[in-house]
């Protein structure tokens, strides 16, 4: 019980995490008709439209396309056009003695060299945007990741359900049995009882089992968007034979996330060279063309100017900024580094926890055949007077607690698999 309840808070906790106002107008409540039965693919791709984080990481995405706008203005021409009309005391044809001075014109100005500062924010924000690319993919991954535990939590409650309802209907047969044979003097009225407190017991059983399927229907409701959950398909799962581990640590590289990283620090590097920039000179022509004028410079249409702006001393100020970059840019580097290995690791982890499911769901398999074999011979030899009946409720108790161990084992192995293509960079 408190393993279930670990696995549920975290996985509200991840999903919550994120600010659920940000386009909430935008998703609305999906409801499906209750005969559907869905995939765990349905669930995801449902998710997938209902997640705020994965929404709020589009936005990110759009913003640097805005940044790539901004940057790309920086060599591109402005052009304006002005209207004053300037009022002074005076009287004459002197520009100074006019009482209405107007002018009107258009500015043109074209920046020729800025150290290079706008092609290097221009490969940032393209950096950038590749950045927000992968960070949105590994998003959608994790996403994927919750999805899985939700799924096939509720799938296991589900299948958890209906194997105590077997345990349930076989002691309900094995109380008639008794009942029929106390009546005839071969059975005990303790024996009847021993069997009434095991149904108890397994009827108590049913109850909590039921509360932790209404909680992980929720849960999965509550990811994918939907009104109700009626049924679910486990047709998505089909495992291939298990690689050797370097073959999934070769992958690791290519992950969305230790890509992002890379991006990431590529963007540093960009913006210490916007910053090294403050020590070039600024190259830059200015021109006018007047459609009024008034007084002595009536007759001039326009005018052009070169402002060349060479930096000589600035206070440390340039010199501070680029320091304070380069120092990003190495920090970018260390985190791109700590998510290599980080990724290194969860491939790793990830491995070796399928290997060891694997394993566990076999024995456990095996077990389940061999306790079934021994409760069917104990009901045999119970009718033959050759053991007890506590023997034989012992047996079903056994054979109880194996097969729902054994369904729990079969999720665990579809969940770490899951987890292990996540960890590689791959889903459905």
């Amino acid at each position: 019980m408190s393993r279930l309840r670990i696995v549920i808070l975290g996985l509200v906790m991840g999903c919550v995490a994120c600010p659920l106002h940000v386009g909430a107008a935008e998703r609305k409540t999906i409801t499906v008709p209750l005969s559907d039965s869905l995939t765990l693919k349905d669930c995801y791709q449902l998710a997938l439209k209902q997640s705020e984080k994965i929404a709020i990481q589009q936005e990110l995405l759009k913003q640097t396309q805005a940044h790539f706008i901004q940057a790309l203005s920086g060599i591109l021409p402005h052009v304006s056009f002005e209207l004053t009309e300037k009022r002074q005391d005076g009287s004459g044809n002197s520009a100074f003695t006019l009482r209405e001075v107007p002018e009107r014109k258009f500015t043109f100005s074209q920046p020729l060299f800025s150290g290079f500062k706008e092609f290097a924010a221009m490969a940032a924000s393209r950096a950038e945007h590749r950045q927000r690319m992968e960070e949105k993919s590994r998003a959608e991954q994790l996403l994927f990741v919750d999805v899985v535990d939700a799924f096939y939590l509720l799938h296991t409650r589900r299948e958890d359900l209906q194997a105590l309802e077997t345990t349930r209907s076989t002691l309900v047969q094995r109380l008639d049995e008794l009942g029929q044979r106390e009546q005839l003097g071969r059975s005990r009225r303790s024996e009847v009882a021993s069997a009434e407190a095991q149904l108890r017991r397994v009827e108590a059983d049913l109850e909590e089992v039921r509360s932790e399927e209404i909680t992980a229907r929720q849960l999965l409701e509550f990811l994918t968007g939907l009104f109700h959950i009626d049924a679910i398909t486990d047709t998505d799962f089909a495992m291939s034979a298990l690689e050797p581990e370097d073959v999934y640590l070769a992958k690791a590289p290519a992950r969305a996330d230790v890509r992002a990283a890379e991006e990431a620090w590529q963007v540093a590097r960009h913006q210490t060279a916007i910053a090294r920039s403050q020590f070039w000179p600024t190259v830059g022509v200015d021109g006018n063309y007047y459609t009024k004028r008034a007084g002595a410079a009536a007759d001039v249409k326009w005018d052009v100017q070169l402002d060349v702006h060479v930096p000589l001393f600035q206070g440390g100020e340039a010199l501070g900024a680029t320091q304070e970059a380069a120092s990003r840019a190495r920090q970018a580097k260390l985190l791109f580094d700590q998510t290599q290995r980080t990724a290194t690791l969860d491939i790793r982890d990830a491995y070796v926890a399928l290997e060891t499911s694997l394993r566990r769901s076999t024995a456990l398999e095996k077990a389940l055949e061999a306790t079934d074999t021994s409760y069917q011979l104990q009901v045999q030899d119970y009718r033959l007077n050759l053991v007890n009946n506590l023997d034989v409720l012992q047996a079903l108790q056994t054979l109880e607690d194996l097969r729902r161990e054994v369904i729990q084992a079969h999720a665990d192995v579809k969940q770490r698999y899951w987890q292990l293509r996540v960890a590689i960079g791959e889903t459905l």
